[in-house]
């Protein structure tokens, strides 16, 4: 098997952190990986808010209803689905960030936003922008561990073929 390939099945969230910042150049080369990641019809309907202070990363924390990572974290990318742009794109970035971020040897979640509006004031959106879904960035902690695959469904389980059922 290719690095690639087992960097994809070996990725795992990890949501301890070390308290020091991210690196401007660790965080140039996430956002870069973000900024390359293709969109439906080479839109690229997306914008990043990168967000480090403690007080609007607090503020964010009440927007989602599983965000204690973002409090462990000290940096938090917010993933902006501009005007027109496709919920799938966005997945598509936070993947891409998150297997860059491994590779760089940085820890990352992922986190879903539920509260549209109060992330639109938070961040200060433009109207028809939404945050719905953001990454925890961090150095690990020693005590994260090693990375070790939780349970996951059998194959024949979750593959159809041709029809649902087939």
């Amino acid at each position: 098997m290719t690095d690639t390939y087992n960097s994809i099945v070996s990725l795992r969230a990890i949501r301890d952190y070390q308290e020091r910042p991210v690196s401007e150049t660790d965080l140039g080369a996430l956002l870069e990986a973000g900024r390359q990641t293709g969109s439906s019809k080479n839109s690229q309907n997306w914008s990043f808010v990168v967000v480090d202070d403690r007080a609007q990363l607090d503020a964010i924390v009440e927007a989602g209803d599983f965000t204690v990572p973002v409090r462990n974290a000290p940096m938090l990318i917010c993933l902006v689905q501009e005007p027109d742009g496709y919920e799938f794109d966005t997945g598509r970035i936070a993947q891409n960030m998150m297997l860059a971020a491994d590779a760089l040897g940085l820890a990352t979640s992922s986190i879903a936003l539920h509260r549209d509006e109060m992330m639109r004031d938070i961040l200060g959106l433009p109207a028809g922008a939404r945050c719905r879904y953001a990454i925890t960035v961090g150095y690990p902690t020693p005590s994260a561990g090693p990375r070790k695959m939780g349970g996951r469904k059998p194959m024949e389980s979750l593959v159809h073929r041709n029809t649902y059922g087939g």
